[in-house]
């Protein structure tokens, strides 16, 4: 019996740091976008110095889940949720990447004018904040409807980014300089375009987790 209480109480440190690990690659995407806006190269840096610390805290999940797995012999639906932490955890990770890219990108960019201000932008990253906390939510709670509505958030967040990039593309001109500028922003779309494609893979593994059934969302 200790030892059902016991990996319980492991489970439920397991969800703890991913809602953790979620909330700093959270925070970090907005820190990115803000970095961007402002053109802001200290703040930028900070986001980039970040990575580490997203990297060593998905290996930790990593090395809590496998201990679970190798010490406690989980049955079925305990071993989806853990094997579901493990893909989260990667998720995460490369969200995290995708804030790093965007703070490098404002690193390029100081000491530069934006030649567009920065509207639909912050408008997706809004978008991709809510989806990836209702993610880690429909995760927590195994909530399949909570995961299954990431389709249609996925869906307004993939509108902004074709919009995003007919403007952009329309600003194109024979200034290398400014194409240069333009095309870093689609790079930045482009990302936080991704950060919502994971929050939405995530949603896909909770309802294999508590189904056993796959559903794809990113259609």
């Amino acid at each position: 019996m200790d030892n059902r209480i016991n990996f319980h109480q492991s489970l439920e440190e397991l969800k703890n740091n991913l809602l953790k690990m979620g909330s700093l690659v959270e925070n970090l995407i907005i820190q990115a976008v803000e970095a961007l806006a402002a053109l802001d190269e200290k703040k930028a840096k900070e986001t980039v110095d970040m990575d580490d610390e997203i990297d060593d805290m998905m290996l930790q999940i990593e090395e809590h889940c496998l201990r679970l797995i190798a010490l406690q012999q989980p049955m079925a639906s305990d071993l989806r949720l853990i094997g579901m932490a493990l893909k989260i955890a990667t998720d995460l990770e490369r969200i995290g990447d995708h804030a790093v890219d965007i703070g490098k990108i404002a690193i390029r960019l100081s000491g530069e004018e934006l030649v567009k201000p920065l509207e639909d932008i912050p408008q997706m990253v809004l978008l991709v904040k809510d989806m990836l906390r209702e993610s880690l939510l429909a995760y927590t709670e195994q909530d399949i409807h909570r995961a299954a509505s990431l389709a249609e958030k996925d869906d307004v967040v993939d509108k902004l980014f074709s919009t995003l990039m007919t403007e952009i593309m329309a600003l194109m001109s024979s200034d290398v300089a400014r194409n240069r500028q333009l095309s870093h922003l689609m790079f930045v779309a482009h990302y936080l375009e991704r950060v919502a494609d994971h929050a939405t893979n995530i949603g896909e593994g909770v309802i294999y987790m508590v189904t056993g059934k796959r559903k794809d969302l990113n259609v």
